[in-house]
């Protein structure tokens, strides 16, 4: 029934631990269970666009399991944006993934990534291509979707460093700041920050103000504590912030040296006089080995799309709700972000141990 298909597989947008046990999952269902014929696209849509392709076998995943990164390496590539983007012979972007996805003879396309690739993948089903999306980011804010793979991994790289800091703080009585990664959300942080026990955790939805912090690095002093930990997100917002369009927060800083979280080191020293250093953990989050779970995860949603393909069911994305993996329409999935709801049970839980959210009193 499904012998003569061909899906193709492309990974896009950042890297996160467990995209290539999705891939290797994916593969191996589709081969092995189905019969299908796989295709290796090459760095993501960028791939698809030139035609940078492999057929795969079972040598191309084998052992690959536990390697961080992704096989078929990874590109930003926007082709619906990218309106200037032509290839040798002048065709457009999205043109070319069509003509290549036809002269392929794609049955269907699997696309591993976050909002940016799903959106895409929408787009792309709008344009009668076969696909389906399998959600990968360490930010943990995909719609409709309860975890995405990588973001356990980066859970435990980022409390494994909120560990590390505390004893420096400890030993020199300083504010230790640590940032990470979640522009628009703020899981990371807020996971990371419980599960090293932050005293302070910053996040995107949750504007803060500078004198709740003082006061609350004030009342730990009181208590004999003269070091404190904050975990920040990249994407976190000043109370002043809070209602600015993204062209506005950029216009108003313009002037700000480094990254968010060495404005609020500066803020703090201004404010209380405490003496404040950052960490900004960059790019360390989504590298390496996947966690166990992770890779569980990932093989999950590898083999539901690997299914959901030899049945016929495109334009959705594998998504996990309630313990188990679904299909979910795209289009519900495309141009949206799963923020941090401000009466999330972990938000309560922090607030009934005491962490601070820099905002008012609770």
């Amino acid at each position: 029934m499904t012998a003569q298909k061909r899906l193709g597989i492309l990974t896009s947008g950042g890297d996160a631990p467990g995209l290539n046990a999705a891939i290797r999952a994916l593969a191996r269902t589709a081969m092995n269970r189905y019969g299908m014929e796989v295709i290796g696209i090459e760095q993501g849509y960028r791939g698809l666009i030139e035609n940078r392709y492999r057929i795969m076998g079972e040598q191309d995943i084998s052992g690959i399991l536990p390697r961080g990164g992704t096989i078929l390496g990874a590109s930003r590539e926007k082709p619906f944006k990218d309106s200037e983007w032509r290839t040798a012979d002048g065709s457009g972007a999205v043109e070319s993934i069509k003509k290549n996805y036809k002269d392929l003879r794609l049955d269907c396309l699997a696309v591993l990534g976050g909002n940016g690739s799903q959106t895409t993948a929408n787009l792309l089903t709008q344009e009668g291509l076969h696909v389906i999306g399998i959600p990968k980011t360490i930010d943990n804010d995909i719609a409709h979707n309860d975890m995405s793979f990588g973001f356990h991994t980066a859970v435990d790289i980022a409390t494994e460093a909120v560990d590390r800091l505390h004893t420096t703080a400890a030993s020199h009585n300083r504010v230790m700041i640590i940032e990470v990664m979640g522009h628009k959300a703020g899981w990371l942080a807020l996971y990371a920050g419980i599960a090293g026990g932050s005293d302070i955790i910053i996040i995107p939805e949750i504007p803060y103000r500078i004198e709740a912090i003082t006061a609350h690095l004030q009342a730990r002093k009181k208590q004999g504590k003269n070091f404190s930990v904050i975990t920040i997100a990249e994407g976190a917002r000043s109370y002043a912030e809070r209602d600015m369009s993204k062209k506005a927060l950029r216009e108003s800083r313009k002037g700000m040296t480094g990254s968010i979280g060495y404005r609020l080191a500066a803020e703090i020293t201004a404010a209380s006089g405490a003496e404040a250093r950052v960490t900004v953990l960059g790019y360390v989050q989504r590298g390496g080995t996947p966690s166990g779970y992770d890779r569980i995860l990932a093989t999950g949603f590898g083999a539901a799309a690997a299914t959901f393909a030899a049945k016929n069911r495109y334009g959705v994305m594998a998504a996990l709700q309630e313990g188990m993996i679904k299909p979910v329409p795209l289009t519900k999935v495309a141009d949206k972000i799963k923020k941090v709801p401000k009466d999330h049970p972990m938000i309560l839980t922090a607030y009934d141990i005491g962490t601070c959210f820099a905002d008012t009193a609770y």
